[in-house]
């Protein structure tokens, strides 16, 4: 299997390497949401080559609920979250649209340090009979005791085995300021964190309304996900 962009094809499965465009797509099963000041641009281009910019609004679309919706730049709906109870939860689920898990975090229990499972779709309860999912990579909170690097969030690794791990991203910036990158182990840059203005008057729209912006070849399932853990890590 050969690797596409700036994501390893050893490291997800082949959904997460094709191109992204095709999930934006799916008008037939979306909804539409709005925003005030509109939508993103679904396509920008840059220095680094095009990618595509979705708005994150800090709200689930169910009463009741907390959660996350992520929109494109028609005011459909690609991503959500869902989540029926409050704080301190152990588990995440990224959907879609059509509310399929596209994602599964889990909080590794029993460390002192934060770390949290990725897993690909859902993720049976335990005691199923079933045999365990593997996950498909491992997010860790990175502690700086020293002050070292207090521009680093978090580490992504990619979990071969509890014993042999190899880091596969970085995370820097500040989650609460809504400034945030995730680079590759070339550190270049595959997905980032920005403010989200207005696009007149230039008006923010604070931390609750924001901007995912994801380079060509990036899956943008994962990279939602890296705002996920880093919501729960950060907030």
């Amino acid at each position: 299997m050969k690797c596409c962009g700036w994501i390893s094809a050893s490291f997800l499965p082949s959904r997460f390497v094709e191109d992204e465009s095709h999930d934006l797509d799916h008008k037939s099963t979306s909804r539409r949401v709005h925003v005030g000041g509109g939508g993103a641009e679904q396509e920008c281009e840059n220095e680094e080559g095009a990618c595509t910019s979705l708005t994150v609004w800090r709200k689930s679309l169910v009463f009741s609920c907390n959660g996350f919706t992520v929109i494109d730049s028609d005011g459909n709906l690609v991503y959500r979250v869902d989540n029926y109870m409050g704080g301190g939860r152990d588990e995440v689920v990224l959907m879609d649209a059509s509310g399929k898990p596209v994602l599964t975090m889990r909080r590794k229990k029993l460390r002192l340090l934060e770390n949290w499972l990725v897993y690909d779709g859902e993720v049976e309860e335990c005691g199923s009979t079933t045999s365990p999912k593997k996950p498909i990579c491992c997010v860790r909170k990175h502690v700086n005791l020293l002050q070292a690097n207090p521009q680093v969030l978090a580490h992504v690794c990619r979990e071969y085995s509890s014993s042999s791990k190899r880091l596969a991203y970085v995370i820097e910036g500040s989650y609460g300021k809504r400034s945030c990158r995730v680079l590759d182990e070339s550190r270049r840059v595959v997905a980032e964190i920005k403010r989200k203005e207005a696009m007149i008057g230039g008006i923010s729209f604070g931390v609750e309304v924001f901007l995912l912006v994801v380079r060509e070849g990036f899956d943008t399932g994962f990279a939602m996900a890296m705002v996920l853990l880093l919501d729960q890590m950060f907030s």
